[in-house]
């Protein structure tokens, strides 16, 4: 098994355009397949609501069904990132897509159907845990691609892909909601089924990229990237950073329903996952100074601020310049803890790592829009906006308290010569 990356901390900050990420070799092979199968991914419940709403005349239904598809999701995404470890992505992600394919249109023939709800939630089980890891995946090549460089090269990388995974969490549901109103409530569930089916099979058959197995030893039995206690810490604050998209999409939805300006919604959410996107551009053409755990507690704490408030603002106009400054600290807070994770882990636990944050995300997302739906169904439009501040405030306090666990292990203390003077060795950039 290959040790952590650990490289020299650099005397001078390098800057790595995103022009000259992308001419790395082979990056465009997997980069567009990679686009077309990770769009579904934001896709799916919405999909599903637009249907089992239709057909069964219940949002809460609807909701439900959704839930329990993020959840197998979050839970079951984790341990194909591992298994994709083990055997390959292309062993994984090919069973992984056809079977979604098959779950999704038994889920979109029962709903047509008006089968029981239990029926829906049977097959929106499979239908969420078989949801391919295209993003955990792509940012494994990257650090396969990028393993020779400095950590400059990997923090744009990783800035690229949260910017990509912002676009498609705009682009998704915009997609699926525009196909399900004209064409069909059925279409945008096949759409996504569609996208992830054949993006998926073309993103597996990319295997040059691909980063190399990492089969089990005999007698070795291979640890879970979740027994890192960093990964743990950073799968807390990634559920905290969840409950704030998943707050915020109900939260702003309701305040604009009761302003009387439903339509609005979209544009009020558009410009706080905006603001992530502009943060997410800006984040990766900075030569950073400050380490990677130092800049992670800095955004997360800006992240707090933001969220902070929301509940306060008096109409549609301020929520959105109030969604604008909080939207700012959300990609720079994922971009270092995927920056961080992967410092943390061998690189047969890679992938694994990565999936355990995005389906920390997904579960957080499940948990704020329902938290976040049932104070606003209570009291209000407003206290739906608590919750992204809880939230996010409980995975503040214990990225504070527990701030030591981001540093690797064995990379304290260990130095080498430069220049004459010796400087600390540091694991990626994790070093704070």
């Amino acid at each position: 098994m290959t040790a952590r990356r650990t490289v020299d901390s650099p005397a001078v900050p390098t800057r790595v355009g995103y022009g000259s990420l992308l001419r790395t070799p082979g990056a465009w092979t997997f980069l567009v397949p990679a686009f077309a199968a990770r769009l579904p991914y934001a896709m799916l419940s919405l999909g599903i609501v637009l249907l089992i709403r239709d057909t069964h005349g219940s949002y809460g239904t609807a909701g439900a069904v959704a839930a329990v598809s993020a959840v197998a999701q979050a839970l079951v995404g984790p341990q194909t990132g591992r298994l994709a470890d083990r055997f390959g992505q292309a062993a994984v992600l090919v069973p992984s897509v056809l079977v979604h394919a098959v779950s999704v249109g038994a889920l979109i023939a029962l709903a047509l159907g008006h089968a029981p709800v239990w029926t829906l939630f049977l097959v929106a089980t499979p239908a969420g845990a078989t949801v391919p890891q295209i993003g955990a995946m792509v940012r494994a090549r990257w650090v396969a691609k990028l393993a020779d460089q400095p950590p400059a090269h990997l923090n744009t990388a990783f800035a690229f892909e949260s910017v990509t995974d912002e676009f498609t969490f705009v682009i998704g549901p915009v997609l699926a909601s525009a196909i399900a109103t004209t064409v069909a409530p059925a279409a945008g569930l096949v759409a996504e089924a569609a996208l992830t089916l054949v993006g998926g099979l073309a993103f597996a058959a990319q295997r040059r990229t691909s980063p190399a197995r990492h089969p089990q030893e005999a007698g070795v039995r291979p640890a879970s990237a979740l027994a890192s206690p960093g990964v743990r810490l950073l799968a807390g604050a990634f559920l905290g950073v969840g409950t704030v998209f998943g707050a915020m999409q109900v939260s702003v939805t309701a305040t604009a329903e009761a302003a009387g300006q439903a339509g609005v919604s979209g544009t009020v959410y558009g410009i706080f996952a905006g603001g992530s996107m502009l943060a997410g551009v800006l984040y990766g053409m900075v030569a950073w100074r400050r380490s990677a755990r130092q800049r992670m507690l800095a955004s997360y704490a800006l992240l707090v601020l933001g969220c902070s408030t929301l509940w306060a603002m008096p109409d549609l106009t301020s929520l959105a310049v109030a969604g604008l400054i909080c939207g700012l600290a959300i990609a720079p807070t994922l971009i270092t803890g995927y920056t961080l994770v992967e410092t943390l882990v061998a690189d047969g636990a890679k992938t694994e790592a990565f999936t355990w944050l995005t389906g920390a995300i997904g579960l957080g997302l499940a948990i704020g829009s329902t938290v976040a739906g049932q104070l606003i169904d209570a009291h209000g439009p407003w206290t739906g906006f608590l919750v992204p501040v809880a939230g996010a405030g409980l995975g503040l306090v214990a990225l504070v308290t527990l701030r030591r666990l981001l540093v690797a292990p064995g990379a304290r203390g260990r130095t080498v010569a430069r220049s004459g003077a010796p400087v600390q060795r540091l694991a990626g950039v994790s070093e704070g």
